[in-house]
């Protein structure tokens, strides 16, 4: 047993690494020796959490192994193949550190760079995202949609980070604990925690290539970030107010289809083109039920935002300090 760590069952370490673990059996003993190493140089208690993903090749062995030599490692093990931002939110779970830092267990991330994100934290900030800023990938498939999304999500999200896709990240505890994700928004947790109202910095991290093991994700999941990202731009900027969106697409519809009804008119008595004639007023009466079903739509996603809220008692704003009030304990 490690006579440098507290004990993980009774006193809460000062950091927390999780990596989500996905058929990684030739990469995960050499990257534990390097988080080993990182976290001896620091000088803090830690635990590291590995979760499993549904892997179908020895890792989740090899897993057991490295727990039972290490008291600072905890293993979850998911009954399938989730996904990497639930096996994300899994770790964020489990977590009990002060301090959450996610990283890849591919090898590609490099665990001497925590001490580099450690150092930012201590400027004041509550994120510290990595940057891959000589990134080891491949150029066309990886590196240039990658620069291209980052520039949109940046955009989207309104947090000018040069890269989301970095999985070397260190948060604060009290500014992810709460983040719920789902899809692929994993990348988007400094977005989240942003909207709280954390102080989001990023440094330049070392990326090393693959040597051993295949890569999961490619470019496929490009369609899947583009649904993410609509629903990060909903969530911006009508989180609170869903009816403002349904309302103005209903109000767009509800325009086009008084403006076609209003010139099939002018056309049946004015130049006396039948009704049936021009194809306006079937225009008209479709526009006019679709611009009514926005509306609905919109005073239900009104309903369903309050009960939300409401139910759980869930306030629509963060505060991050309290001064000069009195504590009920």
């Amino acid at each position: 047993m490690n006579q440098n760590t507290a004990n993980k069952n009774e006193i809460a370490p000062e950091l927390s690494l999780f990596l989500p673990v996905l058929d990684e059996e030739d990469n995960l003993r050499p990257m534990h020796a390097k988080i080993q190493a990182a976290l001896e140089t620091l000088g803090k208690t830690a635990e590291v959490i590995y979760v499993d993903d549904g892997s179908t090749d020895k890792s989740l062995a090899i897993l057991k192994e490295i727990a039972a030599s290490d008291d600072r490692v905890r293993v979850i093990s998911l009954r399938r193949n989730y996904g990497q931002t639930a096996a994300m939110s899994a770790g964020i779970d489990a977590a009990k550190g002060e301090i959450l830092i996610p990283m890849d267990a591919d090898g590609q991330n490099d665990p001497a760079d925590i001490a580099k994100l450690l150092k930012k934290l201590d400027e004041g900030y509550d994120v510290v995202s990595g940057w891959r800023k000589n990134r080891q990938d491949k150029m066309i498939s990886r590196k240039i949609p990658s620069k291209i999304a980052n520039r949109i999500v940046s955009w989207i999200g309104g947090v000018p980070l040069h890269d989301y896709g970095c999985s070397l990240k260190a948060y604060r505890r009290e500014v992810i604990q709460d983040v719920k994700l789902y899809g692929e928004m994993h990348r988007f947790i400094p977005i989240y925690a942003s909207w709280a109202g954390a102080r989001v910095a990023e440094i330049p991290v070392d990326h090393h290539a693959r040597t051993m093991g295949n890569s999961k994700y490619g470019i496929s999941r490009t369609v899947k970030v583009i649904f993410d990202l609509m629903t990060i731009k909903f969530m911006a900027e009508y989180h609170t107010k869903p009816i403002y969106v349904f309302g103005a697409f209903g109000m767009i519809a509800f325009l086009i289809s008084m403006v076609a009804g209003l010139w099939a008119t002018v056309l049946k008595f004015g130049y006396d083109v039948s009704f049936i004639l021009t194809p306006l007023p079937v225009i008209a009466v479709v526009m006019l039920a679709i611009s009514v079903q926005f509306f609905l739509m919109g005073l239900l996603a009104e309903l369903l935002v309050r009960t939300y809220h409401e139910s759980q008692d869930k306030a629509i704003y963060a505060v991050r300090e309290r001064i000069g009030f009195q504590t009920t304990d």
